[in-house]
């Protein structure tokens, strides 16, 4: 980056703009008065009169001191048109300069946690839970129910001879051959009592290995309800936790958010501040005249009006 002139004192950037344009103006007079020039003029008379065809422009007197001029010009021009354009990128810099808040590190977003429940069970659960002994009790009590209710329940063969017996006659007519019948003798082999015996005597064997069964399904379903309820509560302690320690990562992170906030705010203020006071600084800086084109500076500094300073 080229050093500049810029100081305190000096002229202002209207004044140097004026200057630079007048030393354009004369850059500009001095150059048509070296280009605008030949070696010859061409007369011819025609009769009386003299027509001039090309118009003689000899080179001006002085020309080394018309370039020097002119350099000078372009010189001083080129200085002040430089120092006006680095006072505009100053500003320009400083106008489009935003804070640095990298230093400020950000809140990273918490990793929530989720509770591990465990899966209710089911039946399976509660004849595991049952001993060797008990579970071949089971079995046994079972078969013997199935077997006995299968022998005693209505529609059932117990059932359909204590239905039937009752009404058997005692002698049937067989037809022997046309006109001729022969009786047939119905022998019992059992009377209604003994079936009603039997029926009362299994019924009562068949209670005590049903009930039997029932004791063990409800042993069981026992089982199985204390291990949900214990599952229940384990993943309501499990679920409670989760959500307290959600809770804290959650408040630990927005109180992190908010001084994170507050931070990059303080350090934007204070680089809002420091920026104004440079701009306003930046602002007033002249243009210190080096005194190798100050010559040129005062002589055009005399035609611009008093305002413009």
């Amino acid at each position: 980056m080229k050093k500049n002139s810029l100081q305190s004192k000096g002229l202002s950037l209207s004044q140097a703009q004026s200057i630079s344009n007048l030393c354009h103006q004369r850059a500009t007079e001095i150059g048509h008065k070296l280009t605008n020039v030949n070696n010859y003029s061409k007369k011819v008379t025609v009769g009386k009169k003299t027509h001039e065809i090309v118009a003689g422009k000899p080179l001006p007197e002085k020309v080394l001191e018309l370039l020097t001029e002119k350099a000078e010009l372009h010189a001083c021009q080129a200085f002040l048109m430089e120092n006006t354009k680095a006072k505009a990128s100053m500003l320009s810099r400083l106008k489009d300069g935003r804070a640095d808040v990298s230093v400020v590190k950000v809140p990273l977003a918490p990793l929530y946690v989720k509770a591990k429940v465990l899966d209710e069970v089911e039946d399976d659960f509660g004849w595991s839970q049952l001993s060797v002994s008990e579970n071949s009790e089971y079995l046994e009590a079972e078969a013997y129910a199935s077997h006995i209710g299968q022998f005693i329940h209505k529609g059932k063969t117990l059932d359909v001879l204590r239905t039937e017996l009752p009404g058997l006659p005692a002698i049937e007519w067989m037809v022997i051959k046309d006109g001729q019948k022969s009786p047939v003798e119905i022998e019992k082999h059992h009377t209604s009592e003994e079936l009603l015996k039997l029926h009362e005597d299994l019924a009562g064997i068949h209670r005590s290995y049903e009930q039997r069964v029932n004791y063990f399904k409800a042993k069981v379903n026992n089982l199985t309800t204390a291990e949900n309820a214990r599952i229940a509560k384990v993943n309501a302690d499990a679920e409670t936790e989760a959500e307290v320690t959600n809770r804290n990562l959650r408040n630990e992170f927005e109180l992190a958010h908010k001084e994170y906030v507050a931070k990059v705010q303080g350090i934007k203020v204070e680089f809002e501040k420091e920026r104004q006071s440079k701009i306003q600084t930046t602002a007033a800086l002249r243009i210190d005249v080096d005194p190798r084109f100050q010559k040129v500076v005062d002589i055009f500094l005399k035609q611009l009006p008093e305002s413009q300073d």
